[in-house]
């Protein structure tokens, strides 16, 4: 058997584990602003908490995120993330007519365009339609997501160590203190 699922624009098996992307329309480095992080970071804790995530690692760069999760037994994963990303995609629409927003109008004519053009949308994209769902299968292939996802922002030149950025499962694998508990794989 594959240690990785072939790659897909759609979720197939709803309670298994995945690698995720979500990547933010025009690659726009909204993230670089903690009121938006945070954002993020509360609403993948409201569905851990509410909504049936298992949540195993994450990241959350200036632009996109990574993570790996599955959905708990009663739960569709593609649901989670519609939800999700539905929600996430309208209260930064709201932050997006923040004054203190110096790059608020020039963000919003280009949401407001990928809007238009997505059939799937009224006038507002956030997310990219495509979470580049990846469904693991071997120990091996979770261990190289999860390390891929923690060396994220190293790669990106943030930080030296993956447990020095804040906005990372990699402070709680490191025992540190985190803004987001994580499951425990079993």
């Amino acid at each position: 058997m594959n240690s990785e699922k072939a790659k897909s624009h759609h979720i197939k098996d709803e309670n298994a584990l995945h690698f995720l992307t979500f990547t933010v329309v025009g690659w726009v480095d909204i993230f670089s602003r903690k009121v938006y992080r945070d954002l993020i970071i509360d609403n993948l804790d409201y569905c851990r908490k509410n909504k049936g995530l298992e949540l195993y690692a994450y990241v959350v760069m200036t632009n996109h995120m990574h993570l790996v999760a599955r959905a708990k037994e009663g739960n569709k994963l593609s649901e989670i993330v519609r939800d999700y990303k539905k929600f996430t995609s309208k209260e930064i629409k709201k932050l997006l007519n923040d004054p203190i927003e110096s790059r608020r109008e020039w963000m919003k004519i280009l949401f407001t365009k990928a809007g238009e053009w997505n059939s799937n949308n009224v006038d507002f994209q956030f997310w990219k339609q495509n979470n580049q769902p990846i469904e693991l299968y071997s120990n091996h292939v979770i261990d190289q997501k999860i390390d891929y996802i923690h060396n994220n922002p190293v790669k990106a030149g943030f930080v030296e160590k993956p447990e020095d950025y804040l906005y990372s499962s990699a402070r709680f694998y490191a025992g540190m203190d985190y803004l987001l508990k994580i499951d425990r794989m079993e």
